[in-house]
């Protein structure tokens, strides 16, 4: 796992990092004339400080003398090579008729270290909503926990349009304000599902620069320019009570100046710093893309990526991908096809962590379930926080120990192997806002 965090030490500023040498390399420097300077010190005696001082030591009785070297015979503690785990938050959203799958995919997700934040839109019914909020409310682990919250005033989200990416950015700045300490923002929807544990995911990001945002993107928007970029749409979603597409006005635009498009998946990791540089905007350049894509079809797959490239802070920080398997139509549809039993061990073989899209209780679900996640039904995920028996079905996580304790499974390291790959010379900096 450290050769992941290698990857990235050597590649990110080599010269800023040899600069940071200077200043211990200084301080050593001083303290090392000033205790050369101590020893030419001399008593009035003209005894050498540092003599006299072993002098009246040698002089002082055993036990004095015992007492002194006391501290020899005590071992220090062990420092663990193992870096911290980081912690995670999810935004889980969902529409009309996603909440028992919204349900089941936070159940897959879940550990006690996470935060999380789960939406079902105003499509959804009062009642689909009232269910979902009764039931992580009430969840005993959740509870306890205290760190899954739902957006009970919910938004009107269309997928192909800026709402999507409002609602994005409410939930971030939600889990900023009372999510407390967490290191990746990370937005799903019920129609996702992950292929690795949470103590697989935190075990392998635990040896990652905190500050890389996995986004996959590119520059080369090719035929989205005339498509996407240069019509103007409305979204009503924005002012309407009721959901409906979006549509065209007859005027066009050209190609922005100010800042350059890029164009990606709308499913991403992204690092805290750039969550809190997407809500703060302290330059201004996140509020004005955002203006721009409040009338650009299909907004979530173009708003953070335009961001984080245009953005000289983070530009060097984009890992390309968005760490899932997606299994698209040939052509390309809007959306990609469904994934069942013949997918699954593709999914396996891609060493992803997330894939999507699932119908809702498919088949794949319970055996990914069973082979990759070792959950029972209706049950959290296992991991090391898990102390509990299987007797007679009972869910292991019932009983909860040290919440920092990870017992990574096989997933580890597919992921590790995904990272790396990601991390290469080849792929990572080659690759970057491109």
């Amino acid at each position: 796992m450290k050769k992941l965090k290698n990857y990235y030490l050597h590649l990110k500023h080599p010269q800023t990092m040899e600069r940071k040498w200077i200043f211990p390399l200084a301080i050593g420097s001083i303290v090392s004339l000033f205790l050369l300077f101590l020893t030419t010190l001399t008593s009035p005696d003209g005894v050498p400080l540092f003599q006299l001082r072993r002098y009246y030591s040698s002089s002082s009785s055993s036990s004095a003398a015992a007492s002194i070297f006391v501290e020899s015979k005590l071992r220090p503690l062990p420092i663990s090579d193992l870096p911290p785990p980081p912690r995670l938050a999810y935004l889980i959203s969902g529409s009309a008729g996603d909440g028992a799958m919204l349900r089941r995919t936070l159940e897959a997700l879940y550990h006690p270290n996470n935060q999380y934040v789960v939406h079902l839109d105003a499509e959804s019914s009062a009642e689909e909503r009232l269910d979902l909020y009764n039931y992580v409310t009430t969840h005993i682990t959740f509870r306890r926990f205290k760190n899954v919250r739902m957006i009970t005033r919910a938004n009107l989200v269309t997928y192909r349009g800026p709402t999507m990416v409002a609602n994005t950015l409410h939930a971030a700045a939600i889990l900023l304000k009372e999510g407390g300490e967490w290191d990746w923002f990370i937005n799903l929807s019920a129609s996702d599902y992950p292929l690795v544990t949470q103590d697989d995911l935190l075990h392998t990001f635990s040896y990652l620069p905190r500050d890389l945002n996995f986004i996959d993107h590119t520059s080369n928007i090719g035929w989205k320019e005339f498509q996407r970029a240069k019509p103007i749409i409305i979204d009503p979603g924005l002012y309407m009570t009721k959901k409906s597409d979006v549509f065209w006005i007859t005027q066009r635009r050209s190609v922005p100046t100010a800042f350059k498009l890029f164009t990606g998946s709308a499913w991403m990791a992204l690092s805290r710093p750039f969550v809190d540089y997407c809500i703060w905007g302290w330059d201004n350049l996140p509020r004005t893309v955002l203006m721009y894509y409040a009338n650009f079809i299909s907004s979530p797959e173009g708003y953070f990526h335009t961001v984080v490239c245009n953005a000289q802070e983070f530009r060097n920080t984009t890992v390309n991908s968005d760490l899932h398997f997606i299994s698209w139509d040939n052509p390309p549809k809007q959306h990609p096809h469904y994934l069942t039993l013949d997918d699954m061990q593709r999914m396996v073989d891609s060493n992803a962590p997330f894939a999507r899209k699932f119908h809702h209780n498919d088949p794949v679900l319970d055996k990914i379930d069973e082979e990759l996640l070792f959950r029972g039904k209706d049950m959290l995920v296992p991991g090391g926080w898990c102390i509990g028996g299987r007797e007679n079905g009972t869910d292991p996580c019932s009983v909860v120990g040290n919440t920092t304790v990870l017992r990574p499974t096989a997933g580890a390291k597919r992921l590790e192997n995904l990272v790396t790959f990601l991390l290469s010379d080849d792929n990572f900096r080659p690759r970057q806002c491109k």
